[in-house]
């Protein structure tokens, strides 16, 4: 034999061995481990998506059984992956988490192919064994593993998809997706240098109650002001735009408000009405749990109000500094800021460490011409264990008076402890009023009804914030109690799941949201916000459009709750658009009800004081909505229409709504908010 003949002939075996094992490997397979994929691409309504960890970073054990391998998550959760057919099986075990017996959380896990059910594992609560997921994958392009909660709200659902692997056509890897664009992107146009007053049309105060109002107006400065028809007992400061001073008399009262600089001259019509009604239009301001939680002191709420006018969101209606729990000194801890006496002889609660001369803090604030929020719980103690007002109401409310308090939140937590005879050192949050006897009704009503008419015999205006999660459909006889506002879900976070389920939660209460009684949904997740742990919000900007729109269309309180030294130039300009905060602002105070779902997409349609409307086009699906609407008519509207994107602060068209379409073309998790004026 040769030696080329020996040449080829190696040639030859070399690559039918090279052939072989090829053709091997695809008929065996490789195995591609769920936690080898980039699982940051996941969504979920709690924590951060952990490999071969469980949410609280722990080993992952269910019933007993610990895993090594896979991924920790929160119901709601989605993580999508493509697999582009490259895949045969899927295979896991799912359950909850051990490290949650201590509740009762329950989940449910789904796998989806191509947007269709390949696998459930039915409701799963804790306790519960790990159940085998076999999935046959073959041909399908994008696979979406879900975990959602167990209908009983998603609490502690830590759940688990263990040992989780993909048995492939000879891929290595596969790439992980979100589909809502991460792309920060601005669309509020820069005030213009010329004045524009961008207050409400109403004003509500109580004869002999404190008045203050700060004219909000965008414009170069120096700015001169000035008002005609102001009732005697007003006053205007024509350098700050601040009105201040009492009335003495109920009454309505027409007021002309004047905004001048050197680029020109802006004027606004402005009702005061002076009566037992006050917030006729939904409070706007900064609460400090969600960014600095139990480490909030007077210093960081200062700097929060000096922000509030270094920035100018002043001049966009901003103009509460709320401080959250965390003022009052705690019944345990170890930081020394928080120990000491909790009352005095008399029973005045005494501020801790942090926040020494409350009304020196107050006044400080209000001479920044903003107004001061503060916060406590009618059980024995708040959510984090400091005091609370539990029989203590009097003395309480006429602190906050005298230090010059203008809001208070009033949260339910121990509460609960309280009604169902427990003990009073443990205060936490009840989904719901399960008691043993009397009126539920009576019962929930009880404690707000106490402190509502204490604040009403206070000399100054107090707006009153329910905060009992809306239990017992507080909507409904919140503002008997003298409510102000309730909120109607538990709290939010800065996640898609969150906001979601809470907005599609304010349907039923849409129907009592009226001038001085408003609903709730809780604060906004937008900028930096983490609860003493300070991150940028996870919401993707698709995501903060939408939440701040349907916020304005829910006539609901909007409460920044960021690090104000941290707004960055996207928060800004989400936070400062004129036209879509006069949507939440609107005199008629109606909230916004879905009067459309066309697939994910729902719309929204709030009635305005002008005769027009503001319609939501709120995207909840995964995929972009390009549509030509012409159902305009099905949403109230007839004859011509001026169409005028608020986002953008432009008219699009004017349409004849019996004769054309709408194009539309909404994000993933995105809105198109318009305006709709009737053309006579």
């Amino acid at each position: 034999m040769n030696k080329v003949y020996k040449s080829k002939l190696a040639r030859a075996i070399a690559l039918a061995f090279i052939f072989y094992i090829t053709s091997f490997s695809d008929l065996v397979g490789q195995t591609v481990w769920l936690d080898q994929l980039d699982l940051s691409a996941a969504t979920q309504g709690y924590g951060v998506p952990r490999k071969n960890k469980t949410v609280d970073g722990n080993v992952m054990k269910i019933a007993g059984q610990s895993y090594d391998r896979g991924f920790g998550t929160h119901a709601e959760s989605s993580l999508q992956i493509q697999l582009g057919g490259k895949a045969k099986l899927f295979t896991a075990w799912v359950g909850v988490d051990d490290e949650m017996k201590e509740h009762q959380p329950a989940v449910e896990f789904f796998v989806l192919g191509d947007g269709k059910k390949l696998w459930s594992s039915a409701v799963m609560r804790v306790g519960d064994i790990a159940r085998p997921c076999t999935v046959d994958v073959a041909g399908v392009n994008k696979l979406e593993l879900v975990v959602t909660d167990g209908s009983n709200g998603n609490y502690y659902d830590h759940a688990d998809w263990a040992d989780a692997k993909f048995e492939t056509l000879g891929a290595t890897t596969f790439a992980t997706f979100n589909p809502v664009s991460s792309e920060p992107y601005i669309l509020t146009p820069k005030p213009s240098a010329t004045p524009k007053i961008n207050s409400a049309s109403v004003f509500g105060v109580r004869p002999g109650s404190p008045f203050q109002f700060r004219i909000p107006v965008t414009g170069d400065r120096p700015m001169n002001f000035s008002a005609s028809g102001l009732p005697s007992g007003l006053k205007l400061n024509g350098t700050t735009g601040v009105i201040t001073g009492k009335l003495a008399k109920a009454g309505t009262y027409l007021v002309k408000l004047r905004a001048k600089n050197a680029k020109g001259i802006a004027e606004k019509s402005l009702k005061i009405i002076c009566g037992d009604q006050i917030a006729l239009t939904p409070p706007m301001g900064w609460n400090s749990w969600n960014c600095f939680a139990g480490e909030v002191s007077a210093e960081k709420v200062k700097r929060a109000a000096e922000v509030m006018v270094k920035t100018g969101l002043v001049n966009h209606g901003w103009n509460y500094v709320n401080i959250d729990d965390f003022w009052q000194n705690h019944r345990d801890s170890k930081d020394p800021s928080l120990q000491g006496k909790m009352r005095d002889e008399a029973g005045n609660i005494i501020p801790n460490k942090r926040f020494g001369d409350m009304k020196g803090l107050a006044d400080y604030v209000h001479g920044l011409g903003l107004k001061i929020g503060i916060y406590s719980s009618p059980g024995p103690w708040t959510c984090g264990g400091c005091a609370g007002s539990y029989g203590y109401e009097k003395q309480d409310a006429e602190s906050y008076a005298k230090w010059g308090f203008d809001y208070l939140k009033y949260d339910w937590c121990s509460y609960g402890n309280v009604i169902n005879g427990l003990p009073q050192n443990d205060p936490y949050k009840v989904s719901s009023l399960s008691y043993q006897g009397g009126n539920q009704l009576a019962t929930a009503m009880k404690p707000f009804q106490l402190m509502g008419d204490l604040l009403r015999k206070q000399p100054r205006d107090i707006v009153f914030s329910l905060c009992q999660y809306g239990m017992s459909d507080v909507w409904k006889w919140g503002g008997s109690v003298g409510g102000t506002s309730w909120r109607t879900t538990n709290d939010i976070t800065d996640t898609w799941t969150s906001v979601k389920n809470i907005a599609l939660d304010q349907e039923k209460s849409a129907a009592f949201a009226k001038p001085g009684n408003w609903n709730d949904p809780d604060m906004l997740v937008v900028g930096t916000v983490g609860w003493g742990n300070p991150h940028p919000s996870k919401l993707k900007p698709d995501e903060q459009y939408l939440h701040f729109s349907l916020w304005s269309l829910f006539s609901a309180p909007l409460l920044i709750g960021c690090d104000m030294e941290k707004l960055d130039d996207f928060t800004i300009n989400l936070l400062t658009n004129d036209e879509v905060i006069a949507v939440n602002q609107d005199g008629l105070g109606k909230q916004a009800s879905c009067v459309q779902t066309i697939g994910d997409l729902r719309i929204y349609v709030k009635d305005l004081e002008d005769g027009s409307k503001a319609v939501g086009f709120c995207n909840f699906g995964l995929e972009k909505v390009n549509i030509a609407y012409n159902d305009l008519n099905k949403l109230g509207f007839s004859g011509k229409q001026r169409v005028r994107d608020l986002w953008r602060q432009k008219d699009i068209r004017d349409i004849s709504t019996d004769k054309e379409a709408l194009d539309l073309n909404v994000p993933v998790h995105g809105v198109v908010l318009y305006k709709l004026s009737p053309l006579r």
